[in-house]
């Protein structure tokens, strides 16, 4: 019996051996580190030999490049939208425009050759190539106009783009170790460290350091393996362009007068007579008149003459909403097109001696707001060649129109004018003021955040009000639609009233006005003839409130909607705030 469990026993024990040798083995294995090399081009994102990776300020990303010869290219979506995006790519005559301080860079597809201003200058390398639907743009060109550094390095191909210097964590192998993908030691190795190699500190944690290699590796490595941390300062020579505006020395005081026929020139006399301190008008002369850029005028020269007799500037309208069927988007994203509007505004600039130019594009579709940003640009060094002000009326902030882009206006242009009224428009749903105090406030806080410069900001204020009527409807309630939660009774319309003439409809049907703090105004309602009429008057003391907004913003000056409406009084308070 014995020696038929002596074998049996001696098996067990081997079992027993050979699983604790497992058990043991499993357990050594965790804590040995893994020796398996990371696939660069995996960790790299490549999926091709043509591409290139790209790693910014220390983080790869899902962009990619390419090589043709020796240069590299980024597609100029990426460019504009991440690095640079004064870079505007004109899709419809394929043409690539830099704008600068001074000229307007232009190079055409696939062409070594460019142009800044008029001088024709080359490249040795293709400076713009369109493949399908991309375009893309060599990264040396982009270089010389834009603060960002970049090296090159093969095995595979990727480049590091820096955008961002300053101070930075600098740390040293003190023992030869290696640099992984992830915080432990199982992850696979992406490079040999050697003593003494100096890396980038990005982050640590959990006894792991997260660092950089001067080559773009990026990964981690034990605490135990580094040495004492240093703080250098990294930095890169650039020159940033300079932009310089046409400012006047004194506060703006600016009225725009509506001109709508060349008759109506000869009132200036009596538009002008009842004024007080302004320095500046702007008739609404000009307007955008076909597709091709070509413009209508209804200018006068004895009206420029009157003006400049009384030292008043004369600074031209220029729409694009006169003429109904013109297609702005059309003009503004063809250069050929919008070079010749440019060369149309300046050569009536000229011809009527005007002191600056008015723009005022409305209505404009979220797709032309670049082709408009660059009709800015170009016109404002047009404008400066040619000793003329720029300004451009913008509606207030908002989301829907961003890309209006007032902060880029604001680097060419000279004043930037925000149009503080139509809170409640013709169209709305709800009687309302045009322009509440705090609707006001808003709008000049909202275009500082925006990152207009304040001594550049010109805040539009309304000389008139809209009288609200609310006229019952003719059903008896029984119906379904009267039958609806969000059912109004009443049909709502509104007319724009200049301020005497509000104020006499209100004296004449005996209505008494209240001031209300929170508007800024005065508010009367009245009911004529079972219709209910409110007004949110604008006269003396509404226009101060404002008037102190811009004062207390350090706004460059206002200007009013429109000449004629306005009463002598408020001229007096005007005075007060701007002379």
């Amino acid at each position: 019996m014995k020696k038929k469990i002596i074998p049996v026993l001696t098996v067990l024990i081997l079992i027993f051996i050979i699983l604790l040798i497992v058990l043991v083995s499993r357990k050594v294995r965790e804590y040995l580190p893994g020796t398996e090399k990371q696939d660069l081009e995996t960790y790299f994102g490549l999926t091709s030999e043509d591409e290139i990776a790209l790693e910014l300020n220390h983080n790869i990303i899902e962009e990619k490049a390419f090589r043709k010869g020796n240069e590299v290219y980024l597609n100029y979506q990426y460019i504009h939208d991440e690095l640079n995006d004064r870079f505007y790519w004109d899709t419809n005559e394929n043409l690539l425009l830099y704008t600068t301080s001074s000229n307007v860079i232009k190079a055409y597809a696939d062409s070594k050759e460019y142009y800044i201003g008029k001088k024709k200058n080359s490249k040795d390398y293709e400076i713009v190539l369109v493949d399908k639907d991309h375009v893309y743009i060599a990264l040396d060109f982009v270089a010389e106009y834009t603060n960002l550094a970049y090296e090159l390095y093969e095995e595979p191909y990727r480049v590091l783009l820096r955008t961002k210097w300053g101070k930075v964590k600098k740390i040293t192998v003190k023992k030869k170790t290696q640099l992984r993908v992830e915080n432990n030691i199982k992850s696979n190795i992406l490079c040999e460290l050697e003593k003494d190699d100096v890396l980038t500190r990005l982050d640590g944690t959990d006894g792991w350091t997260k660092a950089v290699t001067k080559d773009g590796l990026i990964g981690y490595v034990q605490d135990k393996r580094l040495g004492d941390e240093t703080e250098e300062t990294e930095s890169h020579e650039f020159t940033e362009d300079i932009f310089e505006h046409q400012m006047r020395d004194y506060e703006i005081n600016m009225a725009w007068h509506q001109v709508t026929v060349p008759e109506a020139n000869n009132s200036i006399s009596t538009v002008l007579q009842n004024t007080k301190g302004i320095n500046v008008i702007s008739p609404t002369w000009f307007y955008v008149n076909d597709n091709e850029g070509n413009i209508a005028s209804r200018a006068s020269m004895d009206y420029v003459r009157y003006c400049h007799e009384r030292d008043i500037e004369v600074w031209g309208l220029f729409s694009n909403f006169e003429n109904r069927d013109i297609n702005t988007t059309e003009i503004l994203t063809h250069t050929s097109k919008r070079e010749n509007l440019e060369n149309q505004i300046i050569a009536a600039a000229i011809q009527y001696g005007l002191d600056g130019i008015n723009i005022d594009f409305e209505e404009l579709d979220a797709a032309v707001g670049e082709g408009f940003i660059q009709f800015i640009r170009e016109l404002s060094l047009k404008c400066d060649g040619n000793g003329l002000v720029l300004s451009v009326d913008n509606y207030v902030s908002s989301s829907y129109t961003q890309f209006y882009d007032r902060q880029e206006q604001s680097v060419f242009a000279d004043y930037v004018v925000v149009m503080a009224y139509d809170e409640h428009y013709a169209g709305s749903t709800e009687a309302g003021s045009v322009a509440s105090i705090g609707f006001v406030k808003k709008a000049s806080d909202d275009i500082l955040e925006e990152g207009v410069p304040a001594e550049q900001v010109i805040l539009g204020m309304p000389f008139y009000t809209r009288v609200w009527a609310e006229t019952p409807k003719s059903g008896n309630g029984d119906d379904t639609e009267s039958a609806s939660e969000d059912y109004v009774p009443y049909e709502l319309s509104s007319e724009a009233y200049g301020m005497d003439s509000a104020k006499q409809l209100m004296d004449v049907n005996g209505a008494e006005q209240n001031w209300l703090e929170e508007a800024g105004q005065f508010y009367t309602e009245y009911v004529n003839n079972g219709v209910t009429y409110k007004i949110w008057m604008e006269e003396s003391r509404s226009i101060e409130e404002k008037l102190k907004v811009m004062d207390s913003h350090g706004f460059a000056g206002a200007a009013f909607w429109k000449l004629g409406l306005e009463n002598s009084a408020v001229w007096d308070v005007i005075f007060k705030y701007i002379n």
